[in-house]
């Protein structure tokens, strides 16, 4: 495969990065909600909360590199129907690692817990929304929502890249392998 045929290699560090952070993010998630409240779950909501926000400055850097830098062309050979999937199934990936971390921030916001990044006071950021009950019940089944919407996009993102590598066998995954 040509280096043409071939994401860049900051494009593909960034790509596997936030799949990574997604995922964590997500298993701590689903964790995090079902423990007693104790400073164990606190320290999972702190990580939790530090992902999301790392998950959105990542965004920005790969959303900012892709502006910068164009993808390489389509493989011939794919059907139209296909590339327009794969194009709007990107849009709405990048439009939730964008979201989700948001609509955590609002929430968390609104029940009156502030992000302090990393823990550190100096990175305290700040409030979206003042402490509103109601307002948190609302953007905690938006952030749900949102979550598990991700989670099937994924699962069809991930099934799609196997389907090329494994039965296709025409190297779209291999673009976004790293080397």
């Amino acid at each position: 495969m040509s280096a043409d045929d071939r994401y860049t290699r900051p494009a593909i560090a960034l790509h596997w990065l936030i799949a990574l952070m997604v995922v964590g993010g997500f298993a701590v998630g689903l964790y995090m909600t079902g423990l007693k409240v104790s400073p164990e779950k606190l320290q999972f909501y702190a990580w939790h909360k530090w992902s999301g926000i790392t998950v959105l400055v990542l965004a920005l850097v790969r959303i900012g590199w892709h502006l910068s830098h164009p993808v390489p062309a389509p493989l011939p050979g794919q059907p139209l129907w296909q590339l327009r999937a794969a194009h709007y199934t990107h849009l709405a990936l990048y439009g939730l690692i964008l979201v989700i971390p948001l609509s955590g921030w609002l929430y968390s916001s609104a029940s009156g817990y502030p992000v302090v990044y990393l823990g550190i006071k100096a990175l305290r950021l700040p409030d979206l929304v003042a402490k509103n009950k109601e307002l948190a019940t609302v953007l905690k089944e938006i952030h749900e929502w949102l979550n598990w919407t991700m989670a099937a996009l994924v699962t069809v993102h991930v099934c799609a890249a196997l389907k090329h590598h494994l039965i296709d066998r025409d190297g779209t995954l291999r673009r976004m392998l790293p080397r």
